[in-house]
């Protein structure tokens, strides 16, 4: 890209040079042809932008980097993070854009997209958790010097990459009863001493089935990383220059969190340190960790009681599922699924025949049914469409990261209230410190199948 903007670039002085002497009398065209050397040199051609790194089809180009860099910079130091050199931070950031890069291009090629509609109503719901009208909203975001349009396409692919890993994370996620009856043992036995921990971390990540030497490489960074915090380096800033977490620019910062919704791992490294101290390297499948315990507190026990006695619906739900996919688009599923529904609605069919015989699911054999379902069991645009609906009553076609969908409630049942939702909060404890772990290993090896070459000094 480089090269050929230069050659662009001098090609277009070049030929305005030789315009000039093919227009000039021909008695004169001896002394017009040397005139039209200064001219090319006056030129000057610059490289309008650079590649700095090739990802499988695309590329990330220099101008795309320092844009990156000077979002990034600004809002560090308004949450007062100190900054890496600049150099180490500009390797992490991207390392970032890199993934980031891979992810879209998967997602592209799953057939997932965020229209308009979807994207404006996130941002109303931020604009609301602001407690700000969306005028108003739109004023901070220009006093922040933050171009609305910018970040409206920063939402948009935040939402993009979110569907994606409910589609390839939380899909393959599964929690067994015998998991849940151990989890609620260890609840009631550990009840008296619960905590609340509040974590930073720096992941150094290791690739899947790397060598030896590899391992090792990775293993030197995690100790230069903790030889600068042991010798006084900022937490913060040796996580926003060494760790390849997805919080790395935000200090590691993983917030207050259940011990129960933390990997096992995390919590006996922190389990005798004192807030501010840092644990020693920690190792696990996805590479080396460096945990610090910012604060701890007890655990709101009066709060699990309320939710304990709160009762718990489990809706009887069915649907049909179309696959977006290359040779589906969006607005092909959903008429086909508008076909489907005006099909039942005038009794031609069957929901479960016509489930059988469209429905892109494993539960299309089972005319679509997917059985009881407990809050939390599916993804947020499917439970807010199913628990819209009356039993008996069909939706219009919904989008998920699955597809689209047509869904039917059979029934609706309350459950022994206490049992189940002790059950549940339990089965969604399981899932969030699953989830994290799985993401983790997920971006791990999207990372190694991605093609990158680096380009300039940008490595």
């Amino acid at each position: 890209m480089a090269f050929s903007l230069l050659s662009v670039t001098a090609g277009g002085a070049w030929a305005q040079a030789a315009s000039t002497a093919q227009t000039a009398p021909p008695a004169v065209a001896p002394t017009a042809a040397p005139a039209a050397k200064p001219a090319a040199a006056k030129a000057n051609p610059q490289t309008v932008d650079a590649i700095v790194a090739v990802v499988n089809t695309d590329v990330i180009t220099q101008q795309e980097l320092a844009k990156r860099m000077s979002d990034v910079t600004q809002r560090m130091r308004a949450q007062n993070i100190e900054l890496p050199p600049v150099a180490e931070l500009q390797k992490q950031l991207l390392e970032r854009m890199i993934l980031e890069r891979a992810e879209v291009q998967l997602a592209k090629e799953n057939g997932l997209s965020v229209d308009d509609v979807m994207l404006d109503r996130a941002i109303s719901r931020i604009a609301e958790q602001n407690k700000l009208s969306m005028g108003d909203f739109q004023k901070q975001l220009a006093q922040d010097k933050i171009p609305y349009a910018s970040f409206r396409e920063e939402i948009r692919q935040e939402m993009l990459l979110q569907r994606l890993r409910e589609r390839e994370v939380d899909n393959k996620i599964q929690i067994s009863e015998s998991e849940v009856d151990n989890y609620i043992a260890a609840e009631n036995a550990n009840k008296q001493t619960a905590q609340e921990l509040d974590l930073a971390q720096i992941l150094v990540r290791v690739p899947e089935n790397a060598s030896a030497e590899q391992i090792a490489q990775r293993a030197k960074r995690a100790e230069e990383a903790m030889q600068q915090i042991k010798s006084g380096g900022n937490f913060a800033a040796v996580a926003a220059a060494y760790s390849d977490a997805s919080d790395a620019l935000t200090g590691g910062d993983m917030g207050w969190r259940a011990q129960d919704r933390l990997p096992a791992l995390f919590v006996e490294a922190v389990a005798n340190l004192n807030p501010g101290q840092v644990s020693s390297i920690l190792k696990s499948a996805n590479g080396f960790h460096i945990i610090k315990l910012v604060n701890k507190r007890a655990a709101a026990a009066a709060a699990a009681t309320d939710t304990a006695a709160a009762p718990v619906q489990q809706t009887h739900v069915r649907h049909i599922l179309i696959k977006v996919t290359p040779t589906v688009t969006a607005t092909e599923a959903r008429r086909r699924l508008a076909d489907l529904k005006e099909r039942i609605d005038n009794k031609v069919a069957t929901f479960e025949d016509l489930a059988k015989l469209y429905s892109n699911d494993l539960s299309a054999s089972k005319g679509g049914d997917l059985g009881w379902v407990y809050p939390g069991d599916t993804v947020p645009e499917f439970e807010r469409a199913m628990d819209a609906l009356k039993p008996g009553q069909i939706s219009d076609p919904i989008e998920s990261p699955f597809g689209y969908h047509l869904i039917q409630v059979v029934e609706r049942k309350a459950n022994d209230v206490s049992k189940e939702r002790q059950r549940l909060t339990a089965r969604l404890a399981i899932r969030e410190r699953k989830t994290e772990e799985a993401t983790n290993d997920w971006l791990r090896q999207l990372r190694d199948r991605t093609y990158v070459e680096y380009r300039g000094d940008d490595r």
